[in-house]
């Protein structure tokens, strides 16, 4: 089977169909770092507002590049409504806001417990770690934002920007993890709450295992998590269940992930993780966004002959000392088609496992998007590229 076939196999990705559906409610961009998620995610939701939709994007890049790219000096954890410039008759609205992950589990924390209960939470050291650092913490907040802009209503399109996590599957995972490690027994053990029949059996055993713990995570820290346990238990009630509510709004009709990734092994790798990861969860899949390309389609077996044609008469021009632009000029070529050759192998592998999955591919950009213009441009690779028609 040829790279051509390969490539053919693969259902185009109609992403103006998506965002056109008004059953499209949640639209969430993941995979690995460094791959264009969030400018993915901008230009998504800017294309959404400007065909009639009302949405509304949540990154958690710490960079603020989407900020600047909105014409925005910051974002915060409120979305901030963008100016789109003179509107047209069917145009809708964009919001964007940036995650905070402290400031959105303090919000949690507020509106689960009475003020008094509330303050001597969010002034507990422990808590304090925990809301900022704490592995997880940032992927459990950004479902519970989710979970409160879809409760609100009052936007009918929200795109999310996953964590630039290591793996993408840490945005499915840390949450569940982050839900245990505050509803599990060595927790409770600790904080002297839950689990007292445990203890019980443990007797006398128990003094000495006190004495083990406070040696090796102190005295005061054991004392800042009882503290914290005890009055956390009590406004929550189990965290695990607050896991498994905003797990399942990402199952439920009307979300839809799209796999971003860029042409290279360790990209599509993740990607194809991820694919697999959501069949198995019954997760809605869009399709794969593959990013940054250089080259529309699979490059073909003489485009890589072009390269090796490219590279001999730049030589035999270099050896006679003339012509030595037109000889950069031919190395630059066979460059660009060994790289067209090797992303078409990466994208034929990806398709050969997942030929279900649609594909759009969305350009390398000339140069970095750092505003509207630019969000404007990838939206329209991003719809132009399924072969809808564009705005």
């Amino acid at each position: 089977m040829t790279v051509q076939k390969l490539h053919q196999e693969a259902p185009p990705l109609n992403v103006d169909a998506l965002l056109d559906d008004t059953q499209t409610r949640i639209v969430v961009c993941c995979g690995s770092g460094g791959v264009g998620k969030t400018t993915t995610a901008a230009a998504l939701a800017l294309r959404a507002a400007e065909r009639g939709r009302t949405a509304v994007v949540i990154t958690v890049d710490p960079a603020r590049r989407l900020a600047q790219s909105l014409g925005l000096d910051e974002l915060d954890n409120t979305p901030r409504q963008i100016d789109l410039g003179p509107r047209d008759s069917g145009r809708g609205t964009l919001h964007a806001m940036m995650l905070d992950m402290k400031r959105t589990f303090d919000e949690v924390v507020r509106a689960h417990a009475d003020p008094e209960r509330a303050e001597q939470i969010l002034a507990n050291p422990f808590y304090q770690s925990l809301s900022t650092s704490f592995s997880g913490t940032q992927e459990y907040m950004a479902m519970e934002k989710l979970g409160q802009l879809r409760a609100s209503e009052e936007w009918d399109l929200i795109v999310v920007d996953t964590p630039p996590s290591r793996s993408a599957l840490d945005f499915l995972d840390a949450p569940n993890r982050l839900g245990r490690f505050l509803d599990g027994r060595l927790i409770r053990m600790l904080g002297g709450t839950g689990g007292r029949s445990y203890l019980r059996m443990l007797g006398s055993g128990f003094g000495l295992i006190t004495t083990v713990i406070n040696r090796v995570i102190g005295a005061q820290l054991l004392s800042d998590v009882r503290t914290f346990v005890s009055a956390f238990d009590a406004v929550f009630g189990g965290f695990q269940d607050r896991a498994r509510h905003t797990y399942e709004l990402l199952k439920a009709p009307g979300t839809e992930f799209l796999v971003v990734a860029a042409p290279e092994s360790d990209a599509l790798r993740e990607a194809s993780y991820f694919v697999e990861r959501l069949a198995a969860e019954g997760m809605p899949l869009a399709g794969l966004v593959l990013n940054k390309t250089h080259g529309h389609g699979a490059a073909p077996t003489p485009a890589r002959l072009s390269a090796a044609r490219s590279d001999a008469a730049a030589e035999t021009l270099e050896d006679l000392g003339e012509h030595t632009l037109a000889a950069a000029a031919l190395r630059l070529h066979a460059r660009r088609m060994d790289t067209q050759a090797a992303e078409a192998r990466e994208r034929s592998s990806f398709v050969a496992a997942h030929p279900t999955t649609p594909v759009v591919e969305v350009p390398a950009q000339p140069d970095a998007v750092a505003d509207l213009t630019g969000l404007r441009r990838v939206g329209h690779d991003l719809g132009s590229g399924s072969g809808a028609e564009s705005t």
